[in-house]
């Protein structure tokens, strides 16, 4: 795989030593992602186990419902958020490692057809035939709520209302285009890099609010070295290159 052949030795020599020195040999940490970046965290996870031998398990879902999972006691190590609200809510009632926090991507919103001319320029919007327009629960997932912020800054949003269908997660609105049951929908950038042909509009970032997504360490997962190196590991240049790659922006600008 292309983005493991980049990885700088240097990250994966830290990596590797950091886990030999506690001891620490093909464990597992339990991960809990976005739906809209599974796909590039089971490639993150791939290169955390080629790096130390160690095994990333994911769960994904949508960051709502992944938040009251473990607020009812799901047993996972690190969350990866799709927004920043949750990992710090998390912190706030003591589940959340405080230093732990920190923005691993900013998420661009498009809206995508999979049909040529349909979403180019958000036309489809205003048409007045706009079909059915997928997005995903904007009470539980934060690709959901830029959609309606969208919508409610080009004053569309009464007007297609009824028109609107959701997933429960950004995959499920990317499916429902993807199968053809939406005209088109609200999804990642990052989710369509693969899809040729059809139309795609990126939403400009100002109108809705930065995407921002977060992740934590658990607090059941504080002393847990491997938990740890793999929080590490996201922050490595290499794991940030891959990230911004699929479609993300990253903090700092770069």
């Amino acid at each position: 795989m292309a983005p493991i052949r980049i990885f700088r030795l240097a990250v994966i020599a830290a990596v590797f030593m950091t886990l030999k020195a506690t001891g620490c040999v093909a464990a597992d940490v339990r991960v809990a992602v976005a739906a809209n970046f599974a796909d590039v965290a089971k490639d993150i996870a791939d290169a955390f186990h080629t790096a130390t031998g160690n095994t990333a398990v994911l769960s994904s879902g949508a960051s709502g419902q992944i938040y009251n999972q473990i607020v009812q006691g799901a047993p996972y190590d690190v969350f990866l958020s799709a927004d920043h609200t949750r990992p710090e809510m998390l912190v706030r009632q003591g589940l959340g490692v405080p230093a732990s926090l920190f923005t691993y991507a900013i998420g661009q919103l498009v809206l995508w057809s999979n049909r040529p001319g349909v979403a180019a320029d958000g036309a489809v919007l205003t048409s007045g035939h706009p079909g059915l327009i997928a997005i995903c629960n904007p009470r539980t997932a934060p690709y959901g709520q830029a959609a309606i912020e969208t919508m409610r800054a080009l004053s569309v949003l009464d007007a297609v209302r009824p028109q609107i269908v959701e997933g429960q997660s950004v995959a499920q609105a990317y499916q429902f285009v993807k199968s053809g049951n939406a005209g088109s929908g609200f999804v990642a950038l990052s989710q369509i890099r693969h899809d040729e042909g059809g139309s795609r509009w990126i939403v400009p970032a100002t109108l809705y609010t930065p995407i921002l997504q977060d992740a934590v360490l658990l607090k059941t997962a504080a002393d847990n070295p491997v938990a740890l190196a793999f929080a590490a590991f996201m922050k490595s240049p290499a794991i940030r290159s891959l990230i911004k790659s699929r479609g993300y922006r990253l903090p700092g600008g770069d």
